[in-house]
């Protein structure tokens, strides 16, 4: 049983190195973080070209990499392509980092972390 807990932790950790890594470009980031302040409605894929001024063709990668990695959703809506940020997976990757910070060794106290928030 405990291995069976100890591979799950390790897929987990797996699954959220990947996340970090596709937050980790400049670009990618900059489109998540648009996307959050867009939230709940999301935007079309021109107005986010249009913000940041991204080429359609690399705009179209980072967020089929965002996507991919489960960090935004797309919805169609006729010809537009609508995506949002995907709040319940940055909570989770934002959760994976909080429980070791700021529960088990309090290496950060919880109060600092929403002190940055607000």
């Amino acid at each position: 049983m405990e291995r069976a807990r100890s591979l799950t932790s390790i897929d987990q950790t797996a699954n959220y190195a990947d996340m970090f890594a596709a937050l980790g470009s400049e670009p990618r980031l900059q489109i998540v973080r648009l996307l959050l302040s867009a939230h709940p409605d999301g935007m079309v894929v021109g107005e986010i070209q249009s913000e940041l001024g991204i080429a359609a063709s690399t705009l179209s990668h980072h967020l089929e990499k965002l996507k991919n990695e489960s960090l935004i959703t797309v919805r169609r809506e006729s010809a537009f392509l609508r995506y949002t940020a995907s709040t319940k997976a940055l909570e989770e990757l934002l959760g994976f980092l909080y429980a070791e910070c700021c529960t088990r060794n309090k290496a950060i106290k919880p109060a600092k972390i929403t002190q940055i928030c607000k």
